[in-house]
């Protein structure tokens, strides 16, 4: 009622009880006088007071309203009245809401009534069968690696020793020597858990100094640690986009569903630009003017497709707009860069290695970089989520956001963990200089087989199937047949008719296990009859497979005409490094030096 009254000076002076009156009251004939037929005043239905029909004196008065009468006055043949024009200020409205019954009028809920609970159990059941109906339905396999034999694991049956293919735990720190022993030194002197949020008891030196080791590994004034990154991005993202004022928010089509859930609860209005679209992104941005405040929120690596973020490109477009960046590095952290900063840090890789560590490079991608955010779950083989940017801004979130203030924090064990994995992968060049090796040997290999992989200049080694049943009974034969364990991909976390296998190879796996998995992949392919790339190619090509190269390059981002993130010349220069680091031993996967020095550092 309040936005007719606005926009009607009639209504705007008239009270409610007078229009209940009017409404009430019947239209003396003929009505005509007044512009009004007989038979709508006969058949007109009066749409303030629900369920009153015949003449209403409201009816009639409304006739004589300069916009609404000419619309509601029908031929005497009873045809339905024309739609209200544009102009009329509450056209849209459906109805004026009758006003609510006093308090005496309303029947008490008795709750003795006949009337069936809602079917909860019938709720959930029903949305499960929708997940098996559409082959969408996820299936936890029961996998146990081992430390000592990473990265291979056990099944349900302890005997059953089988090969992992797709762990997250990139560089397979989550059993070095050096990271085991700083959590179990950590856990003899401090305990198991946190015993409460950072403000409350929780809040330890181990805590303080991983955030110190975060900032200077992204060159940052300062960071904040969470519990996953997941949360990390959920609560940043909501927190500051719904503090700045008229916030709108950029986010790439492929981003991950933390930041997605983040941009929600923000509140803020958004765009979506197509992955790696330059032009898209710039036209969103061009609607508005400088001083709106505004975030670009994007990836480093895409953790599915493999792709890689246009960082310096997209920074640009920030400082041209205006905009603030976000950029997620967790499927890059600890595997880019000389010191595992992640891609923004891999772009200067020799301005890096110059650089003393924590030192800002200025102007480089990664100073240019407003908010960074990382895991400690994945290349540091631990658990937990970071950002990384100005002190300001990490105070910010810090005081703000609930996602950190109301959760127990990280267990000592845990801190003292990712600052070894931390320390260790800003000096070590070994697992870097394998994993990315044996990326390119496989990714040859399964070319040759003609298994479509997606390209992209990442680790990750996505083989495209292209319907959700065959992924799982790809991954279900490579397990059951072959002792080789792929996770396949589905709806969400992939378009439908993109479904996948996710391969990520890592510096344990070794010749011969590469050799088992082509040979395995090469039979389930044949077996199942699934597509390979020649087929893709027939069909005019799907997420890059089969597709034209040019084109194919505008989607997978890095450097026009550079293959991958790890160039030649700096593989090389790894390769040497750890040579000459170890005294012209071999290359092979981390042995510590001693973890007396890791502990001793962190005193």
């Amino acid at each position: 009622m309040s936005l007719l009254t606005k926009a009607c000076p009639y209504l705007a002076r008239t009270g409610m009880s007078a229009l209940q009156g009017l409404a009430a009251t019947g239209v003396n004939v003929p009505g005509a006088s007044r512009g009004l037929s007989t038979s709508a005043v006969d058949e007109a239905r009066c749409s303030v007071c629900p369920g009153h029909t015949g003449q209403s004196a409201l009816l009639a008065k409304a006739s004589q309203c300069p916009v609404v009468g000419p619309s509601i006055r029908i031929n005497d043949a009873g045809k339905t009245s024309q739609p209200l024009p544009a102009a009329c200020p509450y056209a849209s409205c459906n109805s004026i809401k009758p006003e609510p019954k006093a308090a005496s009028e309303v029947q008490p809920v008795t709750h003795k009534t006949n009337e069936a609970v809602f079917d909860y159990e019938g709720m959930y059941q029903e949305k499960l069968a929708k997940k098996h109906e559409d082959k969408s339905y996820r299936y936890f396999n029961n996998v146990n690696r081992l430390a000592a034999r990473f990265p291979q694991a056990h099944t349900a049956k302890a005997s059953n020793i089988v090969t992992v293919w797709c762990s997250n735990d990139y560089l397979g720190q989550s059993k070095n020597p050096v990271v085991v022993n700083a959590m179990k030194t950590a856990l003899d002197t401090y305990g198991a858990g946190a015993g409460g949020t950072r403000n409350i008891a929780g809040n330890s030196a181990l805590h303080l100094r991983l955030e110190a080791e975060l900032a200077t590994l992204h060159r940052k004034e300062a960071a904040l640690v969470f519990s996953s990154c997941f949360v990390a991005n959920d609560a940043t993202l909501s927190t500051l986009c719904s503090s700045l004022p008229g916030c709108v928010i950029f986010s790439d089509k492929m981003n991950h569903a933390s930041m997605i859930q983040g941009i929600r609860h923000s509140g803020a209005r958004k765009h979506v630009f197509d992955h790696n679209d330059l032009e898209h992104l710039e036209q969103q941005l061009a609607q508005y003017p400088r001083s709106t405040p505004k975030l670009i929120a994007f990836e480093s690596v895409y953790s599915m497709s493999g792709t890689v973020g246009r960082i310096p490109e997209i920074c640009a477009l920030a400082r041209k707009y205006g905009a603030i960046t976000f950029l997620d590095e967790v499927h890059a952290v600890g595997m880019y860069g000389p010191h595992g900063a992640g891609v923004a840090e891999h772009y200067d890789y020799e301005a890096s290695l110059r650089a003393p560590v924590g030192q800002r490079i200025s102007g480089s991608v990664l100073d240019q970089v407003d908010i960074i955010t990382g895991t400690l779950g994945k290349a540091f083989g631990i658990v937990g989520g970071y950002i990384a940017a100005s002190s300001s801004l990490v105070d910010m979130i810090r005081s703000y956001a609930p996602g950190f203030i109301f959760t127990t924090s990280l267990p000592p064990p845990i801190a003292a963990g990712a600052v070894a994995s931390i320390q260790y992968l800003s000096a070590s060049q070994r697992e870097r200089y394998l994993q990315q090796t044996h990326v390119r040997q496989l990714k040859d290999d399964l070319e040759s087989a003609g298994v479509p992989v997606v390209p992209n200049p990442s680790h990750i080694v996505p083989v495209l199937v292209g319907d959700a049943e065959s992924a799982k009974a790809a991954s279900d034969m490579l397990l059951a047949k072959h002792n080789i364990y792929v996770q396949s991909i589905n709806y969400p976390t992939v378009p439908v008719g993109e479904e996948r296998l996710r391969i990520t190879p890592g510096p344990g796996h070794d010749n011969y296990m590469r050799a088992r998995l082509v040979s395995a992949l090469d039979s389930v392919w044949s077996t199942l009859g699934l597509r390979r790339t020649v087929d893709w190619e027939r069909l005019g090509g799907r997420c890059g497979v089969g597709e034209d190269r040019a084109n194919s390059e505008l989607h997978v981002g890095w450097k026009r005409g550079v293959e991958n993130v790890w160039e030649d010349a700096q593989l090389k220069q790894a390769h040497d490094f750890e040579r000459a680091r170890k005294g012209g031993v071999p290359i092979t996967p981390a042995i510590p030096e001693t973890v007396q020095q890791i502990i001793s550092a962190m005193a």
